[in-house]
C-alpha cells in the first residue's frame, strides 16, 4: 500500500511538471506538450529528492494505475491535462543578453556556422545564466555557455518566443550575435619532408644492408686456412701431373 501511494504521488507530480510547470525544470515542450523521457529524467536528477527516478517508475506508473494522468509516445512523454500548460507566445520584453550552451566538440562549427537546435526544434535560451548553464550539463558535462545579444540578432531578423518566464526560443542564431571564450589555438599540421634522392641513395652509418655487407666481408676474410689449402691443393696437381708427363717414355723412342 504505501508503494501504490507512492507511486500516485509521483505521477501527480509528474503530471503537473509536465502540464503546467515544465520550465521551473528547464523542460520546453514540443507544441503537442510532449518532453523527451531522458530529459525529464536529467531534469529530475538534479533535485535532491528526485534523484531516485528512473524509466522503470514511470513503466510502472502505467501499469499499476488504472487511469495514469500522464502518457507516453516512443520516448516522449507528456501530461494528459494540459489546459494551463503555457503557450509559445512572441516575447516582448527582451532582456539585452540570453544565455545557451553548446557541446564543447561543436563549439568551432557553432562560431562558424552559428546556433541551431539540438535536441529541439529551436535553441532554447535562458535569461538566467546558471539556469542555461544546468540546462547544458544535460548534454554535455562541461558545456560552452554562450552569450546571444539580442539587439544584433532582432537587427538580422531573428525572432524570438516566449517560454514561461525565464526561457525563450529563436529559430536559429546567426554568427556575430553571440559571444563565448576563444577558440584554442590549433597547432599547426606536422609536414612530413620526403628525402632527396641524393640524400635517399646515400646509406647512413650502421645501417642494415652495410652490416650485412661487413659480415659477408667477414665471413670471406675470417677463413684463410681454407684458402690456403685450397691453393696447396691446385699446386700438388700441377707438381703430380708434370711428374707423370716426366715418367711416360716418348712415342718415338720405342
Amino acid at each position: 500500500m504505501a508503494q501504490q501511494r507512492s507511486i500516485k504521488q509521483l505521477s501527480k507530480f509528474i503530471s503537473y511538471v509536465l502540464g503546467r510547470k515544465p520550465y521551473e525544470f528547464g523542460l520546453v515542450p514540443e507544441q503537442d506538450g510532449f518532453v523527451k523521457i531522458k530529459e525529464l529524467i536529467k531534469a529530475f536528477c538534479e533535485e535532491d529528492g528526485l534523484k531516485y527516478v528512473r524509466r522503470s517508475h514511470i513503466s510502472e506508473i502505467l501499469m499499476t494505475l488504472p487511469n495514469p494522468p500522464i502518457e507516453i509516445k516512443d520516448n516522449l512523454i507528456r501530461a494528459k491535462n494540459r489546459d494551463k500548460l503555457p503557450k509559445h507566445t512572441l516575447a516582448q520584453n527582451l532582456p539585452k543578453l540570453l544565455y545557451t550552451c553548446v557541446r564543447r566538440k561543436a563549439y568551432p562549427f557553432v562560431v562558424e556556422n552559428g546556433i541551431s537546435p539540438m535536441g529541439f526544434s529551436r535553441v532554447i535560451l535562458s535569461s538566467d545564466r546558471n539556469i542555461a548553464e544546468r540546462m547544458g550539463k544535460r548534454i554535455d558535462p562541461m558545456p560552452i555557455v554562450l552569450t546571444v545579444q539580442t539587439r544584433k540578432s532582432l537587427d538580422k531578423g531573428i525572432v524570438f518566443y516566449q517560454a514561461g518566464d525565464m526561457l525563450f526560443l529563436a529559430e536559429s542564431i546567426p554568427p556575430g550575435c553571440f559571444t563565448g571564450p576563444s577558440l584554442p589555438k590549433q597547432k599547426p599540421a606536422y609536414i612530413k619532408k620526403e628525402p632527396t634522392e641524393e640524400h635517399a641513395s646515400q646509406k647512413s652509418p650502421g645501417s642494415y644492408l652495410l652490416e650485412l655487407k661487413d659480415k659477408k666481408d667477414h665471413r670471406k676474410a675470417s677463413n684463410p686456412k681454407k684458402k690456403r689449402k685450397e691453393v696447396a691443393w691446385e699446386e700438388d696437381r700441377k707438381r703430380g701431373k708434370k711428374q707423370k708427363q716426366r715418367k711416360e717414355r716418348p712415342p718415338w723412342r720405342s
